[in-house]
């Protein structure tokens, strides 16, 4: 499957219901409106207009891609699960360190320590191998 969205371009979800149901079309692959909301759509209670709006909202977002199958669409997803969360990632960041970074980022590593001390071996590693990495990926 062919991903074509730059991430400087990428539309994020506007909530929950948006990212589960890409999430879930993650998970298929390709679906249609109805397959979605037997997944997402009425485990939640919701109508099924509603899950399919979710997917057109998706689709002007340029987040998945629909092609007609007789009546109905089939959606797959249009970008690549690790591009989006690399632009999900930045974004919640930059909001959560907001004008004073070093502050936040002190205050982020004493809560991922609470969370699991281990945690903070990795985040060595990655960011280790970050710095290692000629091109900074």
């Amino acid at each position: 499957m062919s991903y074509i969205v730059p991430m400087r371009r990428l539309r994020l979800p506007g909530g929950d219901l948006e990212y589960a149901v890409l999430t879930r079309l993650w998970e298929l692959g390709l679906a249609s409106a109805r397959e979605i909301h037997t997944h997402v759509g009425e485990p939640a209670g919701l109508a099924y207009t509603t899950t399919a709006k979710v997917l057109d909202r998706l689709h002007v977002k340029g987040l998945v891609i629909r092609e007609r199958k007789g009546r109905a669409f089939i959606f797959r997803p249009k970008v690549a699960r690790g591009i989006f969360d690399q632009a999900r990632a930045r974004t919640l960041l930059s909001r959560l360190l907001g004008s004073r970074p070093l502050t936040a980022v002190a205050t982020l590593v004493e809560a991922v320590e609470s969370i699991d001390p281990t945690l903070l071996d990795e985040l060595e590693r990655a960011v280790a191998a970050r710095r290692r990495s000629p091109d900074g990926t």
